[in-house]
């Protein structure tokens, strides 16, 4: 597989390097460290290695570190000047002549206990995880830009967390969830193959997306073991969607997207708990 650098046009979305160097001048003169998460610094991860993204969307997560509501206030209020509404989300923003949503997604010393109370705002925003997973981010060149993203099953536990906290709303976190899995190994193929051998097999048929989720789950305790809190949430997760078939809202969506059965799916959930278990060897 080629490994290439990405660029704005990969991506596909119109403007998306105008946003990208407003946002990126704005946090370097505020000395604010910030990273790229959610679908885009997926799509990025994969194009490294040539895979194109299967879904363009034109909301930007950024997560950005900051000590204070105050630095918080004075950002948002520096962002509206460069053109951007806040939206009814504190942390949302929206350009209106580039139809691109941002999310400014705050964590550090900001937060307490995983969650970040506005305050103008009824609604608290959850971070948890943010801390653990961009402990372990990587540089990519994005034109003259250098964006720092997670790994991709850093990018798992990120979305399991959203996707937990309002699963009625964010059902395109399974589906990127879902994606890593599809591609991981063969976007990590030797690595895999020279450090998890021992998850293959010897009396079945070679699966793809079940050796690729084993090996996810066990690159994904390594964060659960930096935070009891995370660590409870994410089983809690897959412990509730892996009961049975019929009571797993994570296979059902699975299922529906790629008309798989829903036995099969589980099946991929299960693996992906037994390498939490297991751990890197």
């Amino acid at each position: 597989m080629s490994t290439s650098n990405p660029s704005y046009k990969d991506l596909a979305i119109p403007h998306l390097k105008e946003v990208f160097e407003i946002i990126d001048t704005l946090l370097k003169e505020k000395n604010i460290p910030y990273y790229l998460i959610g679908a885009n610094a997926i799509s990025l991860e994969m194009l490294k290695k040539g895979i194109k993204p299967a879904r363009a969307t034109k909301d930007i997560d950024f997560a950005i570190m900051v000590s204070t509501m105050d630095e918080y206030e004075g950002l948002s209020a520096a962002i509206q000047e460069k053109g951007f509404e806040k939206l009814d989300a504190a942390w949302r923003f929206y350009h209106k002549k580039f139809d691109i949503l941002i999310d400014l997604l705050p964590f550090g010393e900001i937060e307490e206990r995983g969650t970040i109370g506005f305050n103008d705002r009824t609604t608290d925003l959850h971070v948890l995880g943010f801390k653990e997973v961009l402990e372990d981010t990587s540089e990519i060149n994005l034109g003259e830009i250098k964006v720092r993203v997670p790994p991709l099953p850093g990018m798992i536990v990120l979305k399991l967390v959203a996707w937990s906290d309002r699963p009625e709303v964010r059902h395109n976190d399974l589906y990127d969830i879902l994606r890593i899995i599809e591609h991981y190994n063969d976007l990590e193929f030797e690595k895999n193959m020279e450090q998890h051998f021992d998850a293959i097999p010897e009396n079945e048929e070679f699966d793809n997306f079940k050796f690729s989720s084993r090996i996810l789950g066990r690159k994904v305790r390594l964060y659960l073991d930096r935070s009891a809190e995370l660590n409870e949430r994410i089983r809690s997760v897959l412990d509730e969607n892996t009961v049975t078939p019929e009571q797993s809202n994570i296979a059902r969506n699975w299922a529906r997207e790629k008309d798989w059965d829903l036995e099969y799916c589980v099946m991929l959930l299960n693996e992906f708990k037994t390498g939490i278990e297991e751990g890197e060897k």
